[in-house]
């Protein structure tokens, strides 16, 4: 897709310039929002946001009106497309809603932030203010570096397989190899179980940017059903490890350095399927999951001798209390897992994005940024 020219009508870069710099705040916002997430914070978070949807969705009339040179037509679509799925992320915070629905629409909100960032992605070697949003702040300087011309015969960026392909489909993965990739290292693989109700192709954007920082393949499954079968994880477990093996197939992944994580269900199942018989993964980062009685009983936590785990839970958390992440740190322990445990102040049921950098250094500690 062709981007801006170095030269742009003086009114065509001014409405840009504007419109560009609120979809990233937005972005930025949004991110921050959901980090903040609980439903006693919902009205402070529709007080920040309001005047973020205000902002945007003037800039974004303004730039719709500018008349795009005929070559950027193309992306002048698109970053309207991106921009729009912006608005909508934001007003799923900022628009009243019955209590029963705020959370609901509020995670609604977020598939669409996770939207807005896939039809965005393509437009940043044309946006260095862009490129930088999905990178993280060590790398600002190094944006060349990280999208370089691929070697022939080189698949990176993002691939989907299965149902997964299909946007209402389901029991599938999203894949992203980062645009630098080189067959001949080998990677390591991140692969990344979203909660309950979400999707792989969306919870992908949670590792994207430090994937490609650092320089790992991310896999981000998505669930055959609304969530993980976590009352009967052998088939779920055995199409994850299908999965696992594909990727291994067709890039040049480190079996040495394969790190499985997720949050809440995603998270119990990371404990279920990372525990079972022959699990492939080097080492564990569970996030406001909890253990499942399941593995008292199959065997897991004779498994779990040696495991290197890594246990995030929020003290603020109102879905799994933190009383039930010290139950799952004391039981592995006990069991023998070389675990560690972090339980972090302010967060409630969200993720922290700001733990992806403990976790992949204590993971691995040549990922260290």
């Amino acid at each position: 897709m062709t981007g801006p020219s170095e030269v742009l009508p003086d009114a065509y870069a001014a409405a840009l310039a504007s419109v560009g710099g609120e979809t990233l705040w937005a972005l930025e916002t949004v991110e921050i929002a959901q980090r903040r997430l609980h439903p006693a914070t919902i009205e402070a978070l529709r007080a920040l946001l309001q005047p973020v949807q205000e902002r945007l969705e003037v800039a974004l009339a303004e730039f719709r009106e500018a008349p795009a040179p005929v070559d950027l037509e193309g992306f002048h679509a698109r970053f309207v497309e991106g921009a729009e799925a912006c608005v909508v992320a934001v007003r799923g915070f900022v628009e009243p809603a019955p209590p029963a629905e705020r959370v609901p629409q509020i995670l609604r909100s977020l598939r669409e932030h996770c939207r807005a960032q896939e039809l965005l992605y393509p437009l940043r070697g044309a946006l260095p203010p862009l490129a930088r949003f999905f990178v993280e702040p060590a790398c600002h300087d190094r944006l060349d570096d990280l999208d370089p011309e691929p070697p022939a015969g080189a698949s990176v960026g993002f691939h989907r397989a299965g149902p997964e392909a299909d946007a209402d489909g389901r029991g599938g993965f999203s894949l992203y190899v980062p645009e630098r990739y080189d067959a001949g290292n080998a990677w390591p693989l991140v692969v990344v179980l979203h909660g309950g109700s979400g999707r792989g192709s969306d919870f992908l954007w949670t590792w994207l940017r430090e994937a490609r920082s650092r320089g790992f393949l991310l896999l981000a499954p998505t669930s055959q059903a609304t969530t993980w079968a976590l009352d009967a994880p052998a088939i779920e477990t055995r199409r994850l490890v299908s999965m696992v093996e594909y990727v291994c197939g067709r890039w040049n992944v480190d079996r040495s350095r394969m790190l499985l994580t997720g949050l809440s269900d995603g998270a119990t199942f990371a404990l279920l399927a990372g525990l079972a018989a022959d699990a492939p993964f080097s080492a564990l980062a569970p996030v406001s999951g909890v253990l499942h009685p399941a593995n008292f009983s199959n065997g897991n936590l004779d498994r779990a001798v040696g495991r290197r785990i890594h246990l995030v839970h929020g003290a603020l958390d109102w879905l799994f209390p933190v009383a039930l992440a010290r139950m799952a740190r004391d039981a592995l322990r006990a069991a023998g897992a070389d675990l560690q445990y972090r339980e972090i102040e302010d967060l409630s049921h969200a993720y922290p994005r700001e733990e992806n950098d403990r976790i992949l250094t204590w993971f691995d500690p040549s990922l260290a940024l």
